[in-house]
């Protein structure tokens, strides 16, 4: 059977449905209603090797905010709900991924202690409807849905788009490696017995 899972948050503000495959190929349907958006979910999915549906009506009447937040927090907690009990993950994963001008890392720790560290400044606004402060506040999101440790840091850029992608495809690849298995790990890689 596939880690896979599927999570519904429905508010007065955003209904959301998600679907992950943490063994999957990259196979993705996105709609958020916002452009961009998408094309960093899609980007996520696909470079994580994450088969991934992500369908989402939100208030984008009032702005992005509360579609994008929403939909970090249902992506985490699906995240999670398809790990199971972690038994035989590796846990850790890091990757530095360059985008032209830009370079950012990220390191996930699926601890069950969430937190998040996250340095990239943005020198732009928005981006069509997508508020690039936003960035920050789907990452904290999914973070904390996910109960993972995860760090995001800018080394260079100056291009907002290569940044923010960057930062998805970055983030996606050590999630991947993160959730990989390695047969050496019977129970939980813990002293505690338990993440």
């Amino acid at each position: 059977m596939g880690r896979c899972a599927t999570v519904k948050r429905e508010t007065k503000e955003t209904q959301i449905c998600i679907t992950i495959d943490l063994d999957g190929s990259g196979k993705y349907e996105v709609d958020t209603g916002i452009g961009f958006f998408n094309h960093m979910l899609e980007g996520f999915a696909r470079h994580g090797l994450f088969d991934l549906s992500v369908k989402v009506i939100g208030d984008l009447e009032v702005d992005c905010h509360h579609t994008i937040e929403d939909t970090g927090i249902v992506l985490g907690e699906a995240i999670l709900k398809a790990l199971g009990d972690k038994k035989g993950i590796v846990r850790y994963g890091s990757c530095i991924l360059p985008m032209d001008e830009s370079l950012v890392l990220s390191a996930v720790d699926l601890s069950g202690r969430p937190y998040l560290v996250y340095d990239c400044k943005i020198d732009r606004e928005s981006i069509n409807g997508f508020d690039c402060e936003m960035v920050k506040e789907f990452f904290y999101a999914v973070s904390y849905g996910a109960r993972m440790n995860l760090h995001i840091k800018k080394i260079f850029g100056e291009n907002a788009h290569h940044i923010i992608e960057a930062s998805f495809k970055s983030f996606a690849k050590s999630l991947a490696a993160a959730v990989s298995k390695d047969p050496r790990i019977f129970d939980v890689l813990s002293t505690k017995g338990v993440i």
